[in-house]
């Protein structure tokens, strides 16, 4: 039996299985209207689950580095560049807009941090360039998914796997992988691969991320399914199958709807599902309690040591 999953930077090597969240517990947003394919992956901000988009508009020409999902989009204004952030996914994103380069300043003043409501286009800041700025504007756009004004309640989750009985190989606060805030309180469950995955709580499919080939051990590959909830909080089921996406961004499912396959994707040892119900806290994800209905009841689930990090 698995005991839990391996650390994201660490050898694979003896190591138990559990889902890594460092890696690939990921929340970078995928194409809506079809799964993310892998050589189109968005990586997120450390420590936080985000998008980095990079971007160097010179003094002669605006220019953008696209995305699907969210994109960084510079046009000439009067005097001043116009930064915009495009967000196409069917969800909030929260933006903070940064410059590398000395003598860019920004109106509000960079970093410059706005919510961009799904299907919008938003003006993140004016952008100045100075006499003194050398090598362009130097603008990079980090992205978390979800609204920071999100209001998670109380709810009893459905086990989601299609399973006799749960199986969980990592709990909340595991020193393993779940010491941080966006996984503190994250259940890795065994699950054999093809198991179907199930949607613990109606919402709307937010982001994708697949791959046609599976790569257990490997930093940002895992497959993934994040879904909204009606009251801001998001639920991460990683570690899919390749290709194992039953659900579309933008679709709405039910409570008990399959969604997905079960595999051993990403930074895994073992086969098995990280789950994480997850919320917007000011440019970073955290990870939230839930409570959890399961085959033969109540799944009750150990709080973290209050001395864990």
């Amino acid at each position: 039996m698995h005991d839990s999953c391996m650390h994201w930077n660490a050898s694979t090597t003896g190591l138990p299985s559990r889902a890594c969240p460092t890696g690939d517990n990921p929340s970078a947003p995928a194409t809506r209207g079809g799964p993310r394919r892998r050589g189109r992956r968005l990586h997120r901000l450390q420590p936080a689950l985000a998008l980095l988009l990079g971007l160097v508009a010179c003094a002669v020409a605006p220019a953008a580095d696209r995305s699907d999902d969210v994109r960084l989009r510079v046009e000439a204004g009067d005097g001043a560049w116009l930064a915009w952030a495009d967000n196409t996914l069917p969800g909030p994103v929260e933006v903070m807009l940064r410059s590398s380069r000395d003598g860019v300043a920004g109106e509000p003043a960079l970093p410059a941090r706005a919510t961009v409501p799904a299907d919008t286009s938003v003006l993140v800041a004016r952008v100045h360039q100075g006499a003194t700025s050398r090598g362009g504007l130097g603008l990079r756009l980090d992205i978390v998914p979800g609204s920071v004004n999100a209001r998670p309640r109380d709810y009893e989750y459905l086990f989601p796997l299609h399973l006799p009985e749960p199986r969980v190989e990592q709990a909340w606060g595991g020193s393993y992988s779940h010491a941080d805030a966006e996984n503190r309180y994250a259940v890795d469950f065994a699950a054999p691969p093809g198991t179907t995955v199930l949607a613990a709580r109606d919402g709307v499919v937010l982001q994708v991320e697949m791959s046609t080939v599976e790569t257990p051990g490997h930093h940002g590959d895992a497959n993934l399914i994040r879904i909204l909830h009606d009251d801001g909080g998001m639920a991460v089921y990683a570690h899919l199958a390749p290709d194992g996406a039953l659900a579309r961004p933008g679709q709405r499912v039910r409570r008990g709807q399959p969604i997905g396959v079960s595999g051993n994707s990403g930074a895994s040892t073992g086969p098995h599902l990280h789950f994480a119900v997850q919320a917007n806290r000011g440019m970073h994800l955290q990870s939230i309690p839930f409570r959890m209905f399961g085959p033969g009841g109540i799944l009750r689930f150990s709080e973290p040591a209050a001395d864990a990090h």
